[in-house]
C-alpha cells in the first residue's frame, strides 16, 4: 500500500507517516524508483508464507507416493512465489477428522496460505467449509491441481462414502456377532 493509505489506516497525517518512514519505524517500507513509498500490508505479506499439506490414505504409499507428493507441492509453492514455512505429510483417511498433523498445522499461525495438491488431499467432504473457516482468519487455501473433470471427483467421493458406510456396517455386524457368540457361550454354560 502507499504511504498515504498507511497514514489513513493508522489515523495519522501524511507528514507523520513520512517522519516514521524516514526514521525507519515502518518495517519493510521502501521507496520505488518513482519516489512512491510502499508499505507492505501485513495480510498480503502473510499470504505469501505457505504451509504445504500432503496426505495419502494407504500406509503402503508412505514410502514412495507421500514424499513425492510433498516434494511436488513444495516445488509448486516456490515456483508460484510462496515461501514455504511449514510442510506436513501424513497417512490417514480423508474422512477422518482426527488427523493429528493436520490439526497441529491448522493451529499454527506462521502461515497464510495452505497449499494442497487436490481438494481430496485435505478432506473428502466439506472442503468449502474448510475454505470458509480459513478465509475468516485472513488465510486461504490454494489447490495446485484443480480437477478438470468434476465427474472424477464425484466418483471418488461416492466410492469413499460406500467404503465408509461399509466399514461401519461390518464393524457393527462384527460386534453383534461377537455379542451373539458370547450369549451362546453363556447359554451353553447355563445348560450344563
Amino acid at each position: 500500500m502507499k504511504l498515504s493509505e498507511y497514514a489513513a489506516r493508522h489515523g495519522i497525517r501524511y507528514r507523520a507517516a513520512w517522519n516514521r518512514f524516514k526514521a525507519g519505524k515502518i518495517p519493510g517500507a521502501w521507496q520505488d524508483e518513482s519516489g512512491t513509498i510502499i508499505v507492505p500490508d501485513g495480510i498480503h505479506a502473510k499470504l505469501s508464507d505457505a504451509a504445504v499439506y500432503a496426505r495419502v490414505s494407504d500406509p503402503s504409499e508412505r514410502e514412495d507416493q507421500l514424499p513425492a507428493q510433498r516434494k511436488r507441492m513444495e516445488d509448486w509453492a516456490v515456483a508460484n512465489g510462496y515461501r514455504v514455512v511449514a510442510s506436513v505429510a501424513e497417512v490417514g483417511s480423508g474422512l477422518d477428522d482426527g488427523r493429528r498433523k493436520l490439526t497441529a498445522l491448522l493451529k499454527r499461525d506462521d502461515w497464510g496460505t495452505l497449499v494442497v495438491e487436490r481438494k481430496d488431499r485435505l478432506t473428502r467432504f466439506g472442503f468449502e467449509w474448510f475454505r470458509l473457516f480459513v478465509e475468516r482468519e485472513g488465510r486461504r487455501i490454494v489447490v495446485a491441481d484443480e480437477a478438470c473433470d468434476d465427474r472424477d471427483d464425484l466418483i471418488r467421493d461416492f466410492v469413499s462414502v460406500i467404503h465408509s458406510f461399509s466399514a461401519r456396517l461390518y464393524g457393527r455386524r462384527g460386534s453383534r456377532r461377537a455379542r451373539a457368540m458370547a450369549a451362546m457361550v453363556e447359554g451353553d454354560d447355563a445348560d450344563e
